[in-house]
């Protein structure tokens, strides 16, 4: 799901970090950002705005400034036109610089709000570019119970009552941090990281059918919780199906999509006294050595077949 925000949302929880001093805001506090980088708009002054992005943000740093102070007024606002007209939501100028009046009466023209920062432009882009990228990153909400395991985010998924909740109950029980339960919230970061967290209203609390709601913070203690944590593995929790075929040695892969991240999936078949738990636990850790390297399943297949390899060998040369 594409995300976007208003430019009075990027104020009300960035203008003081980012130290705003507004020099045109009367109008346009609802314009909408849905662009997570912020743009240099060099090439755009100079006439070529065919790449300039709608609902992309627009920061003015000395050389820009610079630039327009070499051309005529009416020039100035040629070219400010020809780029605020590509529905720019906010402009930020940096170093605390002059703004020349043609500039503010293009902005005004068009109701694009202007700030102004004393912070250099390498730092304004630092301090800016983070919260952009969390705050528009894609987002989609997964039905399941995410826990961090030896540091090892798991999403258990599956139907309604197969025992997720549970699962991450007992998980914490043993030591092992929840992270959301029931609605998990998945944000794409970069090109290959999911992170999950839960909703704001329901964080820390588990439904465990029979009970009810319980606060895992307050029964086991902070240490029992955390804000979010990267999906690493997704565990597909199902009951036994004798029709189905599971894996027995670990060297068939499955994977599924969120938000177009490949993460790698695992699929645990339920049966009466199989302990969920500490299977979680092993997948965590088997996780683990996979990312150091070390693939159990495929160094015994491969001590298997080159301690085969003799017989074969023998068994080929058999021509009789």
């Amino acid at each position: 799901m594409k995300r976007q925000i208003t430019v009075a949302e990027l104020l009300r929880e960035r203008e003081e970090t980012l130290g705003l001093e507004k020099l045109a805001s009367e109008k346009g506090l609802d314009r909408t950002i849905s662009h997570s980088g912020p743009a240099s708009p060099g090439l755009a002054l100079a006439g070529f705005v065919d790449r300039v992005r709608a609902g992309r943000v627009q920061v003015f740093g000395e050389t820009e400034m610079a630039y327009l102070a070499t051309l005529e007024p009416d020039v100035v606002e040629e070219r400010l036109r020809e780029l605020f007209q590509h529905d720019v939501p906010v402009v930020f100028i940096t170093k605390g610089l002059d703004v020349p009046k043609e500039f503010m009466k293009v902005a005004r023209d068009y109701d694009i709000p202007v700030f102004r920062t004393s912070l250099g432009t390498g730092m304004f882009f630092q301090r800016l570019n983070p919260y952009l990228e969390a705050a528009l990153a894609p987002t989609v909400s997964l039905h399941g119970s995410l826990a961090d395991v030896y540091g090892v985010g798991l999403l258990f998924v599956g139907e309604s009552g197969i025992g997720k909740s549970e699962c991450v109950l007992d998980l914490v029980e043993r030591g092992h941090r929840l992270v959301a339960d029931d609605l998990v919230f998945a944000t794409r970061r970069g090109h290959d990281i999911i992170i999950g967290h839960g909703h704001e209203f329901q964080r820390h609390h588990m439904e465990i059918r029979g009970v009810g709601i319980i606060d895992v913070r307050t029964l086991f203690g902070i240490r029992a919780i955390r804000q979010q944590k990267r999906i690493e593995v997704v565990v597909q929790l199902e009951a036994w199906d004798d029709a189905q075929h599971y894996s027995r040695t670990g060297l068939e892969r499955e994977d599924t999509e969120v938000l177009g991240v490949t993460l790698p999936k695992i699929t645990i078949p339920l049966n009466p006294g199989k302990n969920i738990t500490v299977i979680a636990e092993v997948i965590a850790m088997n996780h683990l050595l996979k990312y150091a390297g070390v693939d159990p399943a495929l160094e015994f297949d491969n001590k298997l077949r080159e301690a085969m390899r003799p017989v074969r060998e023998y068994l080929e040369e058999d021509y009789e």
